[in-house]
């Protein structure tokens, strides 16, 4: 908290603004404008103003008259539907008929494209140049910035260096004719005496379009490197540069980048970095770069800013289960300004400052920082967003003579995403500009030391911590923004790598059980690289295995289900100290990259924790309807002897899943893992035993498929099966259970869970900018050797062409390596089998369309190349049979029925993705689209205990749903009891 005299000095430094300006109002609350209307109604109605930013975000793809009134109705409804402020001047009736939607739509398309030049300087270089200029006759300085953040591809990034060098050099021949602000006319082109005239800000996720935390090292290496082309540039005409903020994602690769470019160019004081209040980290970033710039002696530059990506911050983190990064209170933001502020003031002689803000009780007590600390006007200046603000810019430009605003150029597509950033700032409940122009505030709470109110909010909530206590919570994925989780990896790897080749016995009954029969566990990316010798099991073994568990059932069938729920929540517990060390198992033994199998190990922890509460919840007797007289109880138990067969591509996850499922509701357990990855399979033995799970009740077998798994299938005391992996075998596991053993006292259930060919549907108005990404992912993420993986692409003809030149761009990116390099984005297949298996289908597919694109692949080790294919048919045999490996195929469709009809034509039904901004094509797909799992907006793969059960029907499995709520039914057998509790004429009326 400020010492009284200090915020009594900022309070009335604030009031004396507000005084300046309190018959002024920004553009965009003023009533009689369109702008200032629309947002008044938005501000009202919370629901017209989410579909309006919406609408707003798809606008500029909307070409033609028939989309853009097609979507005017789907996201407002029909012409009475919609509020007067859209229709105001136009006579719409009933629903939008060709003519009234006509108007209606060239109105609104006039009035977004006044809304986004209200913010955005321009869409072209000379545009931006011109309005710079008449910015500089009315006094304001700029600084500007290219609109769009991360490329896709090495193409974009160098057009994104190629559009700066543009405008520098039209910048430079412009700046000629400037006078400066309150200053000589100098070579130098400085306004104000001391500032550039000519001044940029670059987004570094736009200089690398691979750029990832996981790759640390290699991300800052290729920003730095192509960063220096524009620094030269910059460094050329004496300009300006200041390296842009973005999510927490970008926000430790950005300082280190700062750090390198200013060690490489000591000399030149005007490089700076942009740092958000907001974030929590940044006391301690500004704290480490201020102590950093001073270890150096080499000067440094900061632009202070709130911060820009609240909403996006909080929702990342609650998807992820990671603290918020942010402040949670703006009033803790506002506060974080201030000491920031203070701070950077404090160290001026080293650090140039930009006031950010258009916060008067923010920019007051920096003026009166300044002033308390004798701070030179030369090492310190204003900013504010351009067409925001327009009072607080005026009164600043008259208090201080330093005014810079912050200029955004570009075209229309990266610019609807500024767009909606700012109207989101400017119409949220906490926006400083609201509260002062639009709800007119009281001057006290608006000029409140923000440490006062944001005690004063905290003490206002109510605490509800235990609210949540038992209710399932995902384990948190990987955040590679960590050093200390980048560091593990490599330390966990040289470990594992110290005590190879490990040997892995059989577990029977609590035992190792050792086996002259052997083979080896290798490293897929060094097929000579042995991991570990792994004891191979016979039928003999596999008829122990069961006579163990027969033995064992009684006993844990009759243990508490919160007894048995207890033991897998220490098994969760175990997984989760050694997550990192299980993780790195799956790195090497199966290829998978780091994210990738720290998801694996994440998601095992998810089902033990799950299906742990759930098993506690089937426990309880549930009471059905009753008549008089009469109760009614549902019970479960449990159905005997579980054999699980797991598959290679989820070795730990989908292994635990099942096998948790069965030990959880009194189950014991025969389990075969895949022979490409024994040695993971082997950890559930230390981690079922580190929980105290008793002899005989789990069992290990290490072996033939063939051998092993058909013995399994057809035993008579095996009562019942939980499979994944192909359809092939599930279908000949199915067969072999549905035949009756003349021993066998039931029918043996099986859980059968097989692969997909799963499709991903592109509409015409669906934002490539975020369809890419996930569809990288979707379709090569672990090699496409997930059942979930994205195998056929549909996109309609309208933009068939623009969607494929953007893809293969962004996949000819993508390296191919060991996935123990955080620089490769794809591994080695699993085998060679798989690997051949692959080859062949490529080869089908040449045979079949035409190649986009074929990648180069390592030529050691069981590695693919990356292809998509072309002109693919649904008849096609790539289109129709599950590959399992990164091969893509590419169809077109000529509407969104045709590629509905196209996704669906096929034996599988697992999982299914549709990008799309169409309302109503979204509700179509998730009516009509036939899979287990349908993704809107967002890639195929990755579900996600509890929120996304997963599974599938057709040739994808029996319909189950792992990690559901019903999922443990399957392995408990139902039982009613019914209680007649009349006696001599009465019963109790309890």
């Amino acid at each position: 908290m400020l010492a009284p005299s200090l915020n009594d000095r900022i309070i009335a430094r604030g009031k004396k603004l507000f005084i300046a300006i309190q018959d002024e109002k920004p553009s965009l609350f003023d009533s009689s404008t369109w702008v200032g209307k629309v947002l008044e109604w938005a501000m009202k109605d919370e629901h017209f103003k989410s579909q309006l930013f919406r609408f707003v975000d798809v606008f500029p793809v909307l070409k033609s008259s028939e989309r853009l009134t097609s979507h005017i109705r789907e996201y407002f409804g029909d012409g009475e539907q919609l509020p007067p402020v859209l229709t105001a001047g136009l006579k719409t009736a009933g629903m939008l008929g060709s003519f009234g939607g006509a108007l209606l739509g060239k109105a609104l398309s006039a009035n977004i494209h006044g809304m986004a030049r209200q913010f955005v300087i321009g869409e072209t270089t000379e545009e931006a140049v011109r309005t710079i200029e008449h910015l500089r006759g009315a006094g304001f300085a700029s600084a500007v910035d290219l609109l769009g953040e991360a490329t896709l591809s090495h193409q974009e990034t160098q057009h994104y260096i190629d559009v700066y060098l543009e405008l520098l050099s039209a910048l430079q021949a412009a700046s000629h004719n400037w006078r400066p602000f309150l200053g000589e006319v100098s070579a130098h082109h400085l306004d104000w005496g001391h500032a550039p005239q000519i001044n940029v800000a670059v987004k570094p996720s736009a200089l690398y379009c691979v750029a990832d935390p996981r790759d640390f090292e290699g991300s800052v290496a290729a920003i730095v490197k192509n960063l220096e082309t524009i620094v030269a540039a910059v460094r050329k005409v004496n300009g300006f540069l200041c390296i842009d903020m973005e999510s927490t994602r970008m926000k430790n690769i950005t300082l280190e980048v700062y750090r390198r470019v200013k060690l490489a160019h000591p000399d030149y004081p005007y490089l700076g970095v942009a740092l958000q209040s907001y974030l929590r980290d940044t006391d301690r970033d500004l704290a480490e770069l201020l102590e950093w710039s001073q270890l150096q002696e080499i000067a440094i530059a900061i632009r202070l800013v709130k911060g820009a990506y609240w909403d996006y911050e909080m929702i990342k983190a609650g998807q992820n289960s990671w603290l918020p990064p942010v402040w949670l209170l703006k009033a803790e933001t506002d506060a974080a300004f201030e000491r920031q502020a203070r701070l950077i003031l404090e160290n001026h002689e080293q650090c140039h400052f930009a006031c950010a803000s258009h916060n008067i009780r923010s920019i007051a007590a920096v003026l009166e920082f300044a002033e308390e600390l004798a701070v030179p006007a030369s090492r310190f200046e204003f900013q504010v967003l351009y067409g925001m603000a327009e009072p607080v810019r005026k009164v600043l430009q008259r208090e201080t003579g330093r005014i810079r605003l912050y200029s955004p150029y570009g075209k229309m597509v990266p610019g609807m995403g500024y767009l909606v950033r700012r109207l989101l700032e400017n119409t949220s409940n906490e926006s400083f500009l609201r509260r002062s122009f639009a709800e007119n505030d009281e001057l006290e709470q608006l000029l409140e030391d923000p440490v006062i109110t944001a005690e004063r909010y905290r003490n206002l909530q109510t605490s509800d911590s235990g609210a949540t206590s038992g209710l399932f919570k995902n384990e948190p994925t990987a955040d590679f923004t960590k050093i200390e989780l980048r560091k593990q990896f490599p330390q966990r790897l040289n470990d594992i790598r110290a005590k190879i080749p490990v040997t892995a016995p059989l577990f029977i009954n609590g035992r190792d059980v050792m086996t002259d029969a052997r083979f080896a566990s290798v490293n897929p990316a060094l097929p000579e690289e042995i991991l570990g010798t792994v004891h191979r099991a016979d039928r003999t073994h596999a008829a122990d295995a069961v006579a163990s568990a027969l033995t064992a059932f009684p006993s844990w069938r009759d243990q508490p289900a919160s007894k048995r729920g207890a033991i897998l929540q220490k098994a969760a517990s175990y997984a989760r100290r050694h997550l990192v060390e299980l993780a790195a198992w799956q790195v090497l033994e199966i290829g998978k990259q780091w994210d990738q199998a720290y998801a694996d190990v994440s998601e095992a922890i998810d089902f033990l924790e799950f299906y742990s509460q759930e098993a506690i919840r089937l426990a309880k007797p549930q009471l059905l309807s009753n008549a008089p007289g009469e109760l009614n109880f549902l019970n479960f138990e449990p159905r005997g002897i579980a054999a699980v067969i797991a598959p290679w591509n989820f070795p730990l996850a989908i292994s635990c899943g099942m096998t948790a499922a069965a030990l959880v509701t009194g189950n014991c357990v025969v389990y075969k893992p895949s022979s490409l990855t024994p040695l993971t399979g082997r950890q559930l033995v230390e981690i079922y035993t580190a929980a105290g799970v008793p002899p005989g009740v789990f069992n290990y077998l290490p072996g033939s498929g063939d051998d092993i798994g058909d013995y399994l299938s057809a035993h008579p005391d095996i009562n019942l099966i939980a499979f994944t992996g192909s359809a092939e075998v599930g279908l000949a596991i199915c067969e072999k259970a549905a035949r009756r053993h003349p021993e066998q006292k039931g029918i043996k259930r099986v859980i059968c869970e097989m692969g997909g060919k799963n499709a991903a549907i592109i509409d015409e108005d669906a934002d490539l900018d975020e369809a890419i990404p996930h569809l990288l992912q979707s379709a090569f993420g672990f090699q496409g050797q997930k059942c979930s993986a994205c195998s056929r692409v549909i996109i309609l003809e309208s933009i068939y062409q623009e969607f494929t030149n953007r893809f293969v761009a962004a996949a000819a990116a993508l390296r191919i390596g060991p996935a123990e390099d955080p620089g490769c984005f794809l591994g080695p297949v699993a085998d060679q089998a798989q690997q051949q298996k692959i080859l062949d289908y490529i080869q089908i597919g040449k045979k079949e369309g035409t190649v986009l694109y074929e990648s180069t692949k390592p030529e050691s080790g069981y590695y693919v190349p990356i292809v998509i294919l072309g002109d693919i048919k649904p008849e096609h045999r790539v289109a129709q049979e599950e590959i399992f490996g990164p091969v893509l195929s590419v169809m077109r469709a000529k509407d969104f029925g045709a590629a509905l009809a196209i996704a669906n034509a096929s034996k599988y039904a697992l999982t299914g993705a549709v990008f799309s901004r169409s309302p109503a094509n979204l509700e179509r797909a998730a009516r009509e689209f036939r899979v287990g799992n349908l993704y809107l907006n967002r890639g195929c793969t990755g579900a996600l205990v509890e929120r996304q059960p997963f599974g599938g029907f057709g040739l994808s499995g029996g319909g189950t749903k792992a990690g559901g709520k019903e999922y443990l039914l399957q392995f408990l057998n139902p039982r009613v009891v019914t209680h007649n509790t009349v006696r001599r004429g009465f019963a109790p009326t309890e």
